[in-house]
């Protein structure tokens, strides 16, 4: 294994890259209704802006994954932090929908640059603990959703910035972004576990053809939907369905989920990621639909917390399946997982806000129009009216979105079921690649 200068130092440093990339989600989700009404946007319009996160993701994850090793995770990290700040900029001094677009898609292409080497990363640095340390990685997903949501709520509640508030939200982001181009400068990385095993890119590429990993992808498509799109979309339902603050909602979830995967190390030695991946789903399944029904703070927070228990350790879970299940497929391996979590997610919101808008339509009561109780001259019994379609729209999409964990429970009940049948589950090793070929390529590596 090519020697590392500090792994804790990159540790730390791709925990705090994560937190930009968690705070976009948060800040993003906060600021949807503002964005909508200071752009005259419609709903399906704000879903494109938000979607294009995910497909930028993708994007980078498609030219971050099969590069990675040619690249250099270094060089990775380089594209994420000119990416973080070229898209919060955007965002800040946007005059319309094509701005806001071209700074979303900035801040996606950085967060996945971000997955893209610092997911391999981890798995190098960290061999024998691949799923675990990469949940305790990804604690900081929801925590950092937790820290641009508190605080995106706290600017709210001090009225900093007026109407502009949203545009100090978008700045939040730039210390942490600084604070992790700090701590990676002048570290030595090393290269992957995959080049250090001495597998060949054919070897790599053949791998990602296996049925058992093609399965996996078509999972991500769905577990990233249902833990993503709603986690968008929450902040803007909830509000009106629940009565409640949604972005204290998301916040509440999300640091459940901070806290359930610090503490995952006796969870995955119980379960395994097979088993941890079934009875999320089941709960994910009970969660958004106790959550498309619930009224009032209390019945809120409780479907919150079954459904923060169900998504959990969705995605680093899949990604440490795939890793200890599949080794050999490397770097290239852990990107597709994440670009097709994400490409996914870029679809499921646009169709979950033109959703959205259709069910407020049906709502709508007879005598009324959209233009009439939701318009600027709009009269208080209107604005009522506006409030409750609303509500009945949102948890009418949330209700349909609870459908693809179902799918998921199908899936990974064999596969865990099976596990158990053949004695349990079993992760594979790689055999250390002989000492002065490792030697060269760690030197190209550490160079790029």
């Amino acid at each position: 294994m090519t020697p590392v200068a500090n792994r804790s130092r990159l540790f730390v440093a791709s925990c705090v890259a994560l937190i930009v990339t968690a705070m976009s989600f948060a800040i993003r989700g906060d600021i949807m209704g503002n964005l909508e009404t200071v752009f005259e946007l419609s709903k399906e319009q704000v879903g494109w802006i938000a979607g294009t996160a995910f497909w930028g993701f993708t994007l980078a994850m498609v030219i971050g994954g099969p590069l990675c090793d040619v690249l250099g995770m270094r060089r990775l990290v380089l594209f994420a932090f000119v990416g973080h700040a070229a898209g919060i900029l955007l965002t800040i001094f946007a005059n319309g929908f094509g701005m806001l677009y071209a700074g979303t898609l900035c801040i996606g292409i950085a967060n996945g640059f971000v997955e893209a080497a610092c997911n391999p990363l981890i798995a190098t640095v960290y061999p024998d603990n691949k799923t675990h340390k990469l949940n305790q990685f990804h604690v900081w997903f929801p925590g950092g959703i937790v820290i641009g949501g508190l605080a995106a709520f706290a600017i709210t509640r001090m009225g900093v910035g007026g109407d502009d508030a949203w545009q100090w939200k978008m700045g939040t982001m730039l210390l942490p972004m600084l604070i992790y181009g700090v701590l990676f400068f002048g570290q030595r990385f090393p290269v992957t576990e995959r080049v250090a095993s001495g597998v060949s890119m054919r070897s790599m590429f053949a791998e990602c053809l296996r049925p058992l990993f093609i399965v996996m992808v078509l999972c991500m498509f769905l577990t990233a939907s249902s833990e993503l799109g709603p986690g968008q979309w929450i902040p803007n339902i909830l509000t009106f369905s629940a009565g409640v603050s949604g972005i204290l909602v998301l916040v509440w979830i999300n640091g459940l989920m901070a806290v359930g995967r610090q503490f995952a190390g006796p969870i995955v030695h119980r379960l395994k990621p097979s088993g941890m991946l079934f009875f999320s789903a089941v709960l994910a399944a009970i969660g958004l639909f106790l959550l498309s029904r619930a009224t009032g703070a209390v019945p809120t927070f409780a479907a919150a917390t079954v459904f923060a228990a169900g998504v959990c350790y969705f995605w680093p879970t899949m990604l440490g399946f795939v890793a200890e299940r599949m080794p050999k497929t490397g770097a290239l391996g852990l990107s597709i997982m994440g670009g097709a979590g994400m490409l996914a997610v870029s679809f499921v919101l646009p169709l979950m806000g033109k959703l959205y808008d259709t069910k407020i339509d049906e709502a709508i009561p007879e005598g009324y129009t959209r233009e009439l109780i939701s318009g600027p001259d709009a009269d208080a019994a209107s604005v009522t009216v506006w409030n409750q379609v609303q509500a009945e729209g949102g948890a009418a999409t949330l209700a349909f979105v609870a459908g693809l964990p179902l799918i998921l429970i199908v899936v990974f009940g064999l596969i865990y079921f099976t596990d158990r049948a053949k004695g349990g589950y079993k992760a594979e090793k790689l055999a250390q690649a002989p000492q002065d070929a490792a030697a060269g390529e760690a030197r190209d590596g550490a160079d790029a």
